[in-house]
């Protein structure tokens, strides 16, 4: 198990922003991350439009995963129309 921290960037609605972080949750779960922290980081603008969106609500995680379960998190992920971008990042001890 490494240490990753993942950003999240939400639609800023509300509705969308609270089915995309139940999504991201579960599964992250389901992939197999452990000991998860969420910290919200709030609305902010974007520096480019991202499918037609000009502000986007930023959530950072941080937690332990197996490094061979990532791939299969990112193809989840891309496949959710409740997230706008992310960006998984090895935490170096």
């Amino acid at each position: 198990m490494r240490q990753y921290e993942l950003t999240v960037i939400f639609p800023t609605e509300e509705e969308l922003f609270r089915l995309g972080k139940e999504t991201v949750g579960a599964d992250l779960a389901k992939h197999g991350a452990v000991e998860i922290k969420e910290e919200d980081k709030g609305d902010r603008p974007l520096a480019y439009p991202i499918k037609k969106k000009e502000r986007g609500h930023y959530v950072l995680y941080t937690m332990n995963m197996d490094p061979l379960k990532i791939d299969h998190t990112e193809k989840a992920f891309k496949l959710n129309q409740n997230i706008l971008k992310y960006l998984f990042v090895r935490v170096e001890a």
